[in-house]
């Protein structure tokens, strides 16, 4: 999960032959997102998720606590019932945000091949790649 400026917030590690969107509610959970005034908020405003999550629920995980979400629908999951699902595509091009971020945390060769097998040790590897990512933004914060 990133930030809308790409920054790494969160991740949760699965199983390889595990679905992704089987990891959404953990990995939202794990993110505490700030209000710019007031207290801060334990969940983000709005979500911005590719086919893969378009699942029933995490549409109504998303709507029980008040989280946008700009779902693209997926094809084959035939028609539905009822008024269909709201999509705005304009919002869903910044979700590229998030495609490039992953491509920097693939950089190092060693996380995108997943050559730490110990679960342990990949996750220290992604962690390492957070804070590196950190680091170039605090260096260059024009260029992240």
């Amino acid at each position: 999960m990133t930030d809308r400026r790409g920054l790494p917030l969160a991740f949760v590690l699965t199983a390889g032959q595990r679905h992704e969107s089987t990891a959404f509610e953990a990995a939202t959970d794990a993110v505490s997102v700030g209000r710019e005034r007031g207290r801060p908020r334990q969940r983000p405003g709005r979500v911005l998720a590719d086919a893969a999550y378009d699942a029933d629920r995490i549409r109504q995980w998303c709507r029980r606590r008040g989280v946008a979400a700009t779902i693209k629908p997926n094809g084959s999951r035939g028609p539905r019932r009822g008024r269909p699902f709201a999509f705005d595509r304009a919002l869903y091009r910044e979700r590229n945000v998030v495609e490039r971020a992953i491509g920097h945390l693939k950089g190092p060769r060693r996380i995108g091949s997943r050559s730490e097998k110990p679960a342990v040790n990949y996750r220290a590897m992604v962690q390492v790649a957070f804070i590196e990512r950190y680091l170039r933004v605090l260096e260059s914060p024009d260029t992240a």
